[in-house]
């Protein structure tokens, strides 16, 4: 552990104790008071937060920046390092669809990108949405992450959502391409997800209720006119999604739970029929529904298919009981996403904590498509329905991103398009791909990142990032950020520990519930084994997490203090035993079947037993940098807020705990090209400063 650090003067917000009491065991918060009761309401009108909780917040976002001043010029040399190797003005290559050729790119000087098209036969480009101009005037601006901006499948249309507030109530658009005006009147609290009817009539798009929870589904004239209710969910487990086959043969309705789900379908060729339900939910059985050759094709985890196999089905007799087998389920391939093509089906899937890609014929032919790398990304990427190829964007830590064209008959691949990334030279880094062995044996991969000049001896500082929760896999991606700090020499790594999905459903399963200690456990064995490799040494890695990561960084805190230099908590969720009986959180009543129900007294008692807040004690903790948003309706501000203010009082190591909580800004934190890199660059500056290198 590094010495104190002599500097600002912290804040000491006042403790006003209040108790939680339930079966038998009294849970203490000092700064309870931190929370806004009416929080939610106050999300539209933040200008009304209560005077002393706003006094806090900004005086600890002015000790925050007083402590790191230091190293603004050091953030101000990162922010020009990873702009020049970001590949802004560099969009993905032009997908081909319905003879037109569409390319997003980011203007020069801009901080949002741009959308034009232009005929295959030839002609001038035409403008189809300009972010930066839409987002001008507006406090904050930032497209949906559920439904992307989308052409109607006639090409004379085109909608998105966008999120004004930072508060995830989108507002969804149609607008005429031609001439640019709007085709209907903006709908207002949309859930961000929508999608044209494949005749291009219709728009389908999901409402957001007032407590923020996907609710109704409604249909409306594309150029405007009745929505029309034609789904609605009372369940408040169950989020919805919509998806439009690529054969444009079928609308999906998609609700999951994340333990049960559900589809209902409506015909493409009559949109305004009522959705027809293909299996009714059922507990423990998970499946979506794609369309191809005039079946329905069905992923599916049912008969013990953990890792997901397909089957397929008549449209018109759905149900589970006359699903045909397809593709058998194969223990340790994870089938994650699919897509159609006119002569072949595309499987994306996870073996051994990499993704690939399965080529079918539809004939009993399967053809896997090779990658080079020990550890890297991939993702499905273009080729519309009548394409010959599929094209997949494949990078790696030391890859920047490209985009390759795989003919799907013969297999042979061509670079269609590659991102430049300044000076970057792939010859300068090494890319590992390492295995720690957890407290119960499981095998947990990590991806290391690391400077060739980098000695490997123990006296390298250590970045190590985790996540490990609801089944999402940390992609081993091209990253500016890390590249930034391998060059000043720190060793990068990803943890990739159970609760994600890197090995498919049964490593996100083994962490849930009762479980979820393993995900903490993992963390600090992947520590200690790069520790043992002499990648690193005790007391020189910092730990970084975001949102449900926020447990494994704070807990391993806890639980082993002297292995960190620093702590990087950012949206954390860390107050887990009063949030899961938070019901004023729009997302509680679906992640109880992640961390489990605390009515039950064996879960409670679990839960209380590894809660970052409740469990932090006097010792030495590290340093340690909080962030949050106010207008958060997700992880509420005030968890980095009270977890921040009770680890400084409870250190007994003088290392300062930092708190920096954006008052204009939510979950994900402002979208655009310059906030993004800025907040890498803070990131990077504290691990700088936490390590002794800056």
């Amino acid at each position: 552990m590094a010495e104190p650090i002599a500097g600002p003067v912290a804040p000491i917000p006042s403790k006003r104790p209040e108790t939680f009491e339930k079966f038998g065991v009294a849970l203490v918060d000092d700064y309870a008071w931190v929370r806004n009761p009416d929080w939610f309401n106050r999300l539209r009108t933040p200008e009304r937060l209560e005077p002393e909780i706003r006094a806090v917040l900004d005086a600890e976002n002015a000790y925050a920046d007083a402590v790191l001043a230091p190293t603004q010029d050091l953030q101000r040399q990162m922010v020009a390092e990873m702009l020049a190797r970001s590949g802004a003005g560099e969009g993905a290559p032009p997908q081909v669809s319905g003879g037109w050729r569409y390319a997003w790119s980011l203007p020069p000087g801009a901080e949002h990108p741009a959308l034009s098209r232009q005929p295959l036969d030839g002609g001038l480009a035409q403008m189809v949405l300009d972010v930066q101009a839409e987002s001008a005037g507006k406090p904050y601006y930032r497209l949906s992450d559920f439904s992307d901006p989308t052409p109607s499948p006639d090409h004379r249309l085109f909608a998105w959502a966008a999120d004004e507030a930072g508060d995830q109530h989108f507002r969804l658009y149609v607008r005429e391409i031609e001439t640019g005006r709007l085709a209907s009147p903006v709908i207002e609290s949309c859930y961000g997800e929508f999608c044209f009817s494949p005749d291009s009539r219709w728009l389908y798009w999901v409402w957001r209720d007032p407590v923020s929870r996907p609710t109704k589904v409604f249909r409306r004239p594309a150029m405007g006119g009745e929505d029309v209710l034609i789904y609605e969910e009372t369940d408040p487990r169950f989020f919805i999604a919509l998806e439009k086959s690529r054969a444009d043969a079928w609308v999906f309705i998609r609700l999951s739970d994340g333990e049960s789900s559900e589809t209902w379908a409506i015909p493409g060729d009559d949109p305004t029929a009522p959705p027809r339900l293909i299996e009714p939910r059922t507990p423990q059985l998970l499946y979506d529904v794609d369309a191809w050759r005039g079946r329905f094709v069905i992923r599916t985890n049912a008969d013990g298919a953990t890792d997901y196999k397909l089957v397929t089905a008549d449209p018109t007799a759905p149900g589970r009981a006359h699903w045909q087998a397809w593709i058998d389920h194969q223990p340790g391939r994870f089938i994650a996403e699919t897509r159609s093509f006119r002569g072949h089906y595309v499987l994306l899937a996870w073996v051994d904590a990499n993704p690939t890609l399965v080529v079918l014929d539809g004939e009993g032919g399967e053809r896997g498509v090779a990658m080079a790398d020990e550890a890297y990304a991939l993702a499905f990427a273009g080729g519309d329905f009548d394409s010959p190829t599929v094209t997949f964007a494949y990078e790696s830590p030391r890859t920047p991103p490209r985009w390759i064209a795989c003919d799907l008959a013969s297999g042979d691949q061509t670079v269609v398009g590659q991102r430049t990334a300044g000076d970057f030279d792939a010859a300068d880094y090494v890319v590992r791909r390492l295995f720690a062995t957890a407290e119960d044996g499981a095998s947990v991969p990590i991806t290391v990142l690391r400077h060739r000049d980098t000695p490997i001896d123990g006296t390298a500082p250590l970045y190590l990032y985790a996540y490990g929760s609801y089944g999402y896999s940390i992609p081993p991606d091209f990253s500016p950020q890390r590249l930034a700090l391998a060059d000043r020499g720190v060793v990068c790594a990803i943890a990739h520990v159970r609760g994600g999905g890197e090995r498919g459903p049964g490593w996100f399963a083994q962490a849930r519930r009762t479980g979820k200690r393993l995900s903490i456990s993992d963390f600090i064995a992947c520590a200690e084994h790069l520790i043992a490799t002499r990648h690193t040494g005790v007391g020189r890695v910092v730990a970084h997490s975001f949102s449900a990561g926020g447990i494994i960084v704070g807990a391993a805190a806890n639980w082993r203090p002297e292995l960190w230099a620093g702590l990087i908590n950012q949206v954390p969720f860390v107050d887990v035993v009063r949030s899961c009986h938070d019901t004023s959180n729009p997302l509680i009543p679906g992640a109880l079947a992640v961390w489990g129900d605390p009515a039950d007294e064996a879960v409670f008692r679990y839960l209380a037993s590894y809660s970052p807040y409740d469990n932090i004690t006097e010792q030495a903790y590290p340093a340690a940098l909080a962030l949050g948003g106010l207008l958060d309706n997700r992880v509420g501000y005030w968890e980095p807020a009270k977890w921040a203010m009770r680890l400084r009082e409870k250190s007994t190591s003088g290392r300062p705990v930092l708190l920096k909580i954006d008052m204009t800004a939510g979950h994900q934190g402002h979208a655009g090209l310059m906030p993004e890199l800025e907040r890498a660059a803070l990131v990077n500056a504290f691990t700088l400063w936490a390590t002794g290198r800056a």
